[in-house]
This record gives C-alpha cells, structure tokens and sequence, in this order.
C-alpha cells in the first residue's frame, strides 16, 4: 500500500512536468514583452512591488541589522582572541552577502508573498473570475502571472541588496562606539575582503529564488479547482515547495560556485 502511494505520488509529479515547462516558459515569452504590453497589468506590478518589497523593509532591516551585529560581536571578539582580528571582514562577506542575505530574504518573502499570491489566485479560480478575464480577452498570464513573476524577482533582487547593505554597515556603527579610532579602516578593510565574484553569486541567488517563488506560487495558485477548501492548501503548498526549491537551488549555487 505505500510502495503504491508512493508510486502513484511520483507519477503524477512526473505527468504534470510537461505543463509545468510549458507554463513556465510562456512565463518568460510573455515577461520579455511585458512592458510593450497595455499599462493595466502595470499597476498589477506595482501594487506587487509595494506589498513584496517596499513593505517588506522594516522587517529585512531588523533582521540585518541583528545578524550583522551578532555576526561581528562574536566573530570579532573570538578572532581577537586567536590573534586574528582581520578575518572578521571576511567572515561578514560570507555570512551576510553571500550565504544569509539570499535565503533569508527568499524566506521571508516566501513566508509573506508566496501564500498571498496562490490565495489570491486561488480565490479568483473559485469564483471564477479567471474564467471571466478569458471571456473577455484577456490572458490571465499577461495580465495576472508575469506582473507577479517580474515583481516578487525584482523584490528578492533589491532585498539582497538592501540586506546586504544594512547588515554590513551596522557592525560599523558597533566598531564606532567601541573603539572609534579603530572603525575608521572598516569600510575599507571590508570592501577589500568582498570578491566581486561573491556578489555576482548573491545576486544571481536572488534572481534564481524570486524566480522560483514567483512561479511556485501562481502555479499552485492556478492549481485550485472549485473548492474554496483548495485555496488554504494551495498556499501551504505554495510555501512548503518554494522552501524546498530555494534550499535545493541554493546548494547547485554553491557547488557551481566553487567548481
């Protein structure tokens, strides 16, 4: 009985990859002419910049702000320690811009915009609002699918930036009011210990997961059939998978990294 539920799971998984390459690349047909598109699914972009990205900054400013600041008080004052004080510049590159920064911005917005966009979605299946936008000409993906692919990627892109950001200047600030004289070669020292290859790293890990996040959400979205009881699974399903793919895009990033 498992061996057969187990089976049937990975079938199914398997039968709906075609649809799921077909719907992932009219995805990215439709967003490289999405601008020459009509203005109405602009405001659909817009309204998704401001929900994903602008009012996702105090909570990725608090979490940088933190981890920086924990990151430099216990590396700084153990590598002290050893003798080798230094290396804390490069131990906040790693941490902050390239392994932290990514993942936990992907998570978040996960954990905000993934379940919003598949109930939304979800909602306008059963009430078959998506059935009225195709009566009327209207192709849901132009219109619903790639403004919210072009904005949860373009929020997960400035959100790395902007983490990175905040979390490497806040241990500055630490540095400052400890021992000042010793802050004023931080900037530098730092910017010394940051590879231009690190960031190119961490910002194709926030192309790829808001990419992910993105098309994992308004799949599942799309997903839900009649039932309004669909819609709160959808959004669970949304989240778990979007987990899941981020983990796992992330460690074919580091190995292809490191090759």
């Amino acid at each position: 009985m498992l061996f057969k539920k187990v089976g049937s799971t990975v079938l199914s998984y398997f039968s709906a990859l075609p649809y799921l390459l077909g719907y992932i690349g009219r995805i990215f047909e439709s967003s490289i002419i999405f601008f020459h598109r009509d203005k109405s699914a602009h405001k659909v972009l817009i309204m998704q910049l401001l929900f994903t990205f602008i009012e996702a900054l105090p909570i990725i400013a608090i979490l940088s702000v933190s981890l920086g600041s924990a990151v430099y008080i216990i590396g700084h004052s153990f590598l002290v320690s050893i003798g080798q004080g230094n290396l804390i510049y490069g131990l906040l590159a790693i941490f902050i811009v390239r392994e932290l920064g990514p993942l936990l911005v992907a998570f978040v917005v996960t954990a905000r915009s993934a379940t919003a966009i598949a109930t939304e979605l979800g909602g306008m299946v059963t009430s078959h609002q998506i059935e009225s936008l195709v009566a009327c000409g209207i192709d849901p993906i132009d219109y619903l699918v790639v403004p919210r692919f072009i904005g949860v990627t373009l929020s997960v892109f400035f959100l790395n930036l902007y983490f990175s950001l905040c979390g490497l200047l806040s241990p500055a600030l630490i540095a400052w009011f400890v021992n000042p004289a010793a802050s004023y070669g931080y900037l530098s020292n730092l910017l010394k210990a940051i590879p231009v290859f690190m960031i190119v790293t961490s910002l194709i890990k926030s192309l790829v997961f808001g990419m992910l996040i993105s098309i994992t959400a308004t799949y599942y979205g799309f997903n839900v059939e009649r039932a309004s009881t669909e819609i709160p699974i959808a959004g669970i399903q949304a989240v778990t998978k979007s987990f899941f793919g981020i983990i796992i895009a992330d460690v074919v990033i580091i190995v292809l990294s490191s090759l």
